[in-house]
């Protein structure tokens, strides 16, 4: 197949039909451009339904994108309660699904994207290169290959793939892949009678330090409470020390489910379900002579043995198959230079990342895009709201309404969290993490809405 010769009239290519991709096609519907979605999944939010049990920090209202919404209305859909919080499952069952049921066959399912670069060149190539069109690799479920033409790409695939691994250097440890059957990389859902079988009246290891960690330490308190679950012990893995910020924003959290899962988490260490292990960076991980998992330190502190272990140290992004492509990525985060000092976790808490879109998230090359988590590529706490914004901003941009690209139509609540990942295993005091939004927090029972950890 060649090449078109008029790449204009080709479609945008939106990879990923979960929140962010869906709304990119909402918005550039509403503004009358051509699109296809092509999604690996069989259905919609595919992504989200793996975390179905969990529960968002955010509410239906800031969940739902506009232009969706607009989609949406003539065919008798009726958003849900806006102050209510829903479940990763109702996300996808009761708003991204109808979303892509109006989109129609401009939705593909069970489609992969395999690859992605510029019709006859390679990424080396210099010569016409904006004026070619994109060609996009697809395997289909049935194992049959297509490739389709862009005129745009905007990827939204995400990051939930590509979990982060328990070893402290970013690899994964030492013995971690031989010690996979006691390994998950995702928050269990312990309402599975399966699956709580697993945990409890068990001895668990949660490493990590966000959201997911938090909602994870508070199940596993939940579940320590019932007569089924009496035993069940949770060690809490930090690879830096515990401070004022550790557990959020607390009550200063304008996103309140979200302050309130922070307390939960410092609850069900308050209450002895939970004991924390700070400034520790897992090597290696060996089995002991009945099975269980010893965690080992790099500098060979050894943990007693755990039963399992859950792992929740971040995503990263998946950028092999866009490998053909000219992206300007930062060298830390995988996220786009000019996003990436802007949610840098290093330096960003409590409110300081601001809305961004077509300037921020574009690349040397021209028309591709990456959007929702996967454009924060390491970096924590992103907003669906964040990526509402991001594809708003570039689908004007493609329909050459720069001025609506450029102007700002969000607003953020604060973060609530000061830090990120941390550089050191002991943060010295600082104004962001000694009072305001910020301060320690008070206890709270186990029960508020729990994050999506990531949403």
């Amino acid at each position: 197949m060649n090449a078109p010769a008029i790449t204009a009239d080709l479609p945008v290519v939106v990879i990923g039909a979960g929140p962010a991709g869906l709304a990119a096609a909402a918005h550039l519907a509403d503004r009358g451009l051509d699109f296809l979605v092509l999604e690996a999944g069989p259905h919609a939010g595919a992504a989200t339904r793996d975390w179905a049990h969990v529960r968002l920090f955010s509410r239906w209202g800031e969940v739902v994108d506009p232009a969706a919404e607009k989609l949406l209305a003539p065919t008798g859909w009726v958003k849900p309660d806006v102050a209510s919080y829903p479940t990763g499952g109702e996300w996808a069952e009761r708003y991204l699904q109808p979303l892509a049921d109006v989109l129609g066959d401009r939705v593909r399912f069970g489609a992969r994207v395999t690859g992605v670069s510029r019709a006859g060149r390679d990424r080396t190539v210099d010569a016409d290169r904006d004026g070619q069109p994109f060609v996009v690799h697809i395997e289909h479920a049935d194992g049959r290959e297509e490739r389709v033409f862009a005129r745009a790409v905007i990827d939204a695939s995400g990051t939930w793939s590509t979990p982060g691994p328990a070893g402290g250097s970013g690899l994964p440890a030492l013995g971690e892949k031989a010690a996979a059957d006691r390994i998950t990389y995702r928050v269990p859902s312990l309402k599975d009678p399966a699956v709580r079988g697993r945990y409890a009246g068990k001895r668990t290891a949660v490493i990590g330090s966000g959201a997911s960690a938090f909602t994870a330490l508070a199940y596993l308190a939940a579940l320590a409470e019932t007569d089924e679950g009496a035993g069940t012990k949770a060690l809490w893995v930090l690879r830096r020390g515990i401070s004022g910020s550790t557990f959020g924003g607390g009550e200063a959290d304008q996103l309140p489910a979200r302050g309130a899962l922070g307390l939960a988490a410092k609850a069900a260490v308050d209450n002895g379900y939970a004991a924390a292990v700070t400034g520790f960076r897992t090597d290696a991980i060996e089995r002991d002579t009945d099975g269980r998992l010893i965690l080992v330190d790099e500098d060979g502190r050894r943990l007693d043995a755990v039963d399992e272990v859950i792992v929740l140290t971040g995503f990263r992004p998946d950028l092999t198959f866009l490998n053909e492509l000219r992206l300007g990525l930062d060298e830390r985060l995988q996220a786009p230079v000019e996003l990436a000092p802007l949610i840098d976790p290093n330096q960003h808490s409590c409110g300081t990342v601001y809305p961004h879109g077509v300037n921020e998230l574009s690349h040397p090359e021209k028309d591709v895009y990456l959007v929702g988590m996967k454009s924060y590529g390491r970096a924590p706490t992103f907003l669906a709201m964040t990526g509402y914004e991001q594809v708003r901003s570039i689908a004007a941009h493609l329909a050459g309404d720069q001025e609506a690209a450029e102007r700002v139509e969000l607003t953020l609540p604060e973060t609530g969290v000061c830090g990120g990942a941390g550089l050191f295993d002991q943060p010295e005091p600082t104004e962001q993490n000694s009072g305001g939004c910020c301060t320690a927090p008070a206890t709270l029972t186990i029960g508020a809405p729990a994050s999506s950890g990531g949403c």
